[in-house]
């Protein structure tokens, strides 16, 4: 069993790397925070046109024809450039809803457990609403690019859950990873008493449990987008979940006093994680699915 990326998927990969690098880089992502604008349409549709949201539609609807594994990769470069909007629910509402695959709408979903919405000011579908777009009361949001709404009756959108926490779990890994980048970058580059910082022992353990978190969540992640399997789904999103949130708060202590000011990213990549971890299944969610599957197979 091979579980490596192939060649295509590879080149999927680089693919959109690029394609983020140069439409939505840091500089971009700044303007997003300054504005407080979490969903730029124009983006939304260039996603579209590259694919973003109809890769799992069959070719004979108009999509990509691709499956889970490729869409885990997609949505892990996604995550590693802090793209902000509902990725997500619009993927999955590809098909069901009218623009959403093309890019031409944008579709949020009842994902976070109680009657909260994110970006549903910027939606035209929710998926889980029982008709049209609800009306809710703002919210305060650690995230400052994913403005929650309150509604008055929750929907239920149970039915996209596994896939939604599986590629939550990848916008998750692609952060991860990413502090890992600036961890080491910064490490290498910033000097104290006349070495850079990374030659220090407490230093080098920060960086190595954020590589060693990270990797078992890439593991879990990849091999659930091969299985499917539910128990699979819900430890990629523990783990991923785990991997993003002490990543970034280990990567704000590499980075002392400058990690905390508003001006470095870190701080962004944290709060979008908390967000994140509340996302299609939390973690105990996780842990009672898992812990019901282990006692099924020893029962």
């Amino acid at each position: 069993m091979d579980f490596q990326p192939t060649e295509d998927q590879k080149d999927l990969r680089a693919g959109v790397r690029d394609l983020l690098a140069g439409r939505y880089g840091r500089d971009a992502l700044r303007a997003s925070v300054d504005s407080g604008v979490s969903v730029d349409r124009a983006l939304w549709r260039e996603l579209g046109e590259a694919g973003f949201f109809a890769l799992r539609l069959p070719e004979s609807e108009g999509g990509v024809g691709l499956g889970l594994p490729e869409a885990v990769l997609v949505f892990e470069e996604a995550g590693r450039a802090l793209v902000p909007g509902p990725l997500v629910a619009t993927h999955l509402a590809a098909g069901v809803v009218p623009g959403a695959a093309a890019g031409t709408a944008v579709v949020s979903a009842f994902d976070l457990g109680d009657p909260l919405v994110a970006h549903l000011g910027d939606a035209d579908a929710v998926l889980g609403a029982s008709s049209g777009v609800p009306a809710g009361e703002p919210v305060r949001s650690v995230d400052p690019l994913t403005p929650l709404h309150r509604v008055a009756v929750a929907g239920d959108s149970s039915a996209y859950r596994e896939v939604g926490a599986l590629l939550t779990a990848a916008l998750q890994l692609g952060s991860a990873l990413r502090t890992v980048e600036l961890a080491v970058r910064y490490a290498g580059e910033r000097e104290q008493f006349g070495q850079p910082i990374g030659a220090f022992q407490a230093v080098k353990h920060l960086c190595a449990g954020m590589l060693v978190r990270a990797e078992v969540a890439r593991t879990a992640v990849y091999a659930a987008a091969v299985t499917g399997d539910a128990g699979e789904v819900a430890a990629a999103k523990l783990l991923a979940d785990e991997a993003a949130v002490r990543g970034a708060r280990d990567c704000l202590q590499v980075h002392g006093g400058m990690g905390f000011t508003w001006e470095a990213d870190v701080h962004l990549h944290l709060k979008r994680a908390w967000v994140r971890a509340e996302q299609w299944r939390t973690a105990a969610q996780a842990e009672e699915l898992l812990a019901e599957e282990l006692l099924g197979s020893t029962g």
